[in-house]
């Protein structure tokens, strides 16, 4: 029975160079049912080894880890394992970074400052298969948006790429292709 249950476990590498922080969220993912932290990395080039040995469904990501920062192992983490889904936890506040890690196509993005219950609310979402952009991070992308020069169409991608839409759904919703 055991054997079954792990066969249906979600695995999830969490990388962060706070032992906190990872202490955190495995103590959030343990209220989860099936699923599994496959391991823990405390520098960049950690997640990337464990990535590739381990191919997890899920890699929760720092963007400031010591040794190859979040995005150098994201593109290696899409290299070594592209089918492991990638959650960004972040302090960085840049909207510019950011708007760059929705348009890396990440499945989750949260400042580290967003609360626990929209980290569980988004998690749960992610674990289901969507995507999530915390509310803080909409706002901060909001708030860039309009100071810069977006079309309202662009606006419009954005705002559905915020709310979880695949490109798929906002082809359809926008009648594009």
């Amino acid at each position: 029975m055991e054997e079954q249950s792990k066969a249906h476990s979600t695995t999830i590498v969490i990388a962060d160079d706070h032992a906190m922080v990872r202490d955190g969220l495995a103590a959030l993912f343990a209220g989860y049912d099936h699923v599994e932290i496959a391991d823990f990395a405390a520098d960049g080039l950690e997640a990337i080894a464990l990535c590739r040995k381990l191919r997890p469904d899920f890699l929760t990501l720092d963007v400031g880890l010591p040794m190859a920062n979040g995005a150098e192992v994201f593109a290696e983490v899409q290299r070594w394992s592209p089918e492991t889904r990638v959650i960004v936890f972040t302090g960085f506040t840049a909207p510019n970074m950011l708007a760059d890690w929705v348009a890396a196509g990440v499945e989750g993005l949260f400042l580290k400052t967003c609360s626990e219950e929209e980290l569980r609310r988004g998690l749960q979402h992610i674990l289901g298969g969507g995507k999530y952009i915390a509310r803080d991070v909409v706002a901060l992308l909001d708030t860039e948006a309009a100071q810069t020069d977006l079309t309202p169409r662009e606006r419009e991608v954005l705002s559905l790429i915020a709310g979880g839409c695949t490109t798929t759904q906002i082809g359809a919703r926008l009648f594009i292709s």
